[in-house]
């Protein structure tokens, strides 16, 4: 199976790739489904089922809205944030949904978005099922998705399987490992970027893949600053969790401009950690509040990667997009590998899964901007990861927020400092980047299910909601 660095990186919408992004989807996909069939018009019902980590923590992330507006023929990509909610408010208060927003059905929440906070499905943590009914309550279609991490949506023969519809593609380097990916480096003298970039010319050209690089890195600034500029005081949710990054950049400029005003250096030598924890927090928040993301490679995760890659435009000399674009095609790699050998999803591995994933991803990314040798990028990934092996998920009352806004800035952090690390050696280690996403796979399978997505564990247990 081949996977493109835009697989890894897309556009979405908050709190989450698995319990937003693709219930949404999913639901999208059994309506267009429908359509294409012609049974559209005969359907007086729709009934959608949400299962293991989706029925425990749907409502906190939004699951059951997010199956709302698919039905409504709404995608992750293009529908209007601002609106969202009061879409879906307006399909509870009127007891009616547009399906696919041209056919009027009767719809019941409560009876026709069913959280099973106790039950699994067999395939993955995160499984639904959608029914769909004609005359006389007659059963027309049952589907079966799964939502397996960063938005990625499988059918019900997923078979336990973290994969997206097989793509049969020929690419010029096909790797699954990264000892294969090295090899390829050392074989044709070439950077992990330009082998992803002869991978990806299988599905695009060059100028095309670019073109959506930069809007990618684009969604992630517009998320930045709409971060930093919201008013309102705490975020949604019933922890009434303050925001912090309006005030603290409010904070970091003005330290900014009273160096400037002396003609002194900024007094903080930490000032770069600053900024990068800014970064983080403002997509975090963004994200918790239903915002426009990228799920990078998922939402839980999605300040990391945006973080970095302002740190390397803000404090590295040289930066720019050809850089932007060395960084996400490098960063993607490893997400590839992870996806393939072990999981990006929170449900599966914990939050090692999410935020040690894009940790990696971003150590790598960075490290190739500042000029590592393939063999220093893997090195930078695997100290990425190692370093947050066991990491558990465990959201206080199911939101994304607490712990996961600190998490990611924290993570943020850990990524520069993992590249930086990498640039000081040649490359040479003893943990492999292949070795440490096997143990992380590993330790994924013996984690308890409490402690993977489900707000029985951990923090979400101990920390009284407000």
């Amino acid at each position: 199976m081949a996977l493109s660095v835009l697989d890894l990186f897309c556009v979405g919408i908050g709190p989450s790739s698995s319990h937003t992004v693709g219930p949404m989807r999913a639901a999208r996909l059994f309506v267009d489904g429908l359509r294409k069939d012609g049974l559209l018009d005969s359907l007086t019902r729709v009934r959608t089922e949400l299962y293991g980590s989706l029925g425990a923590t749907g409502h906190g992330h939004g699951s059951d809205k997010a199956v709302i507006l698919g039905l409504q023929g709404e995608d992750p990509e293009t529908v209007d944030t601002e609106t969202a909610d009061a879409q879906v408010e307006a399909v509870s208060e009127n007891r009616r949904l547009m399906l696919d927003g041209t056919h009027p059905i009767p719809f019941d929440r409560p009876d026709d978005v069913i959280m099973h906070r106790r039950k699994s499905l067999p395939a993955h943590p995160n499984g639904m099922t959608f029914f769909a009914y004609g005359e006389d309550h007659q059963l027309v279609r049952e589907r079966t998705y799964y939502s397996v991490g960063g938005g990625f949506v499988v059918d019900g023969d997923a078979k336990g399987s973290d994969r997206i519809v097989s793509d049969t593609t020929a690419v010029a380097y096909p790797f699954t490992t990264a000892a294969q990916l090295l090899e390829h480096c050392r074989r044709e003298g070439r950077s992990i970027a330009e082998i992803m970039l002869a991978n990806e010319l299988s599905w695009r050209t060059e100028e095309q893949l670019r073109s959506r690089l930069l809007h990618i890195w684009s969604v992630m600034q517009d998320c930045v600053e709409n971060g930093c500029s919201r008013t309102e005081a705490t975020l949604p949710g019933g922890l009434k969790v303050r925001r912090r990054a309006p005030a603290l950049r409010l904070r970091l400029r003005e330290a900014e401009s009273a160096a400037a005003a002396t003609g002194q250096p900024a007094p903080d030598a930490l000032q770069a950690m600053e900024w990068t924890n800014l970064y983080a927090l403002a997509v975090n928040e963004e994200n918790a509040s239903g915002g426009r993301i990228v799920t990078a490679p998922t939402n839980g995760a999605a300040g990391i990667i945006p973080a970095v890659l302002h740190y390397y435009a803000r404090f590295v000399a040289g930066a720019g997009d050809d850089g932007v674009v060395e960084f996400l095609l490098t960063a993607a790699a490893v997400g590839i590998l992870i996806k393939e050998n072990a999981s990006i999803s929170g449900a599966e591995m914990g939050c090692q899964g999410e935020v040690g994933s894009a940790c990696s991803m971003a150590a790598a990314g960075l490290c190739a901007v500042l000029g590592g040798t393939p063999d220093q990028v893997e090195n930078a990934a695997e100290i990425g990861i190692e370093h947050n092996l066991g990491l558990t998920c465990d959201p206080v009352g199911g939101l994304v927020q607490i712990p996961c806004i600190e998490r990611n800035a924290i993570a943020s952090t850990k990524a520069i400092n993992a590249a930086r690390l990498a640039m000081h050696g040649d490359g040479r280690h003893t943990v492999s980047l292949d070795q440490v996403i096997k143990t992380m796979r590993e330790t994924g399978n013996d984690m308890k299910i409490k402690y993977k997505e489900t707000s029985r564990g951990g923090l979400a247990v101990n920390v009284i909601e407000c």
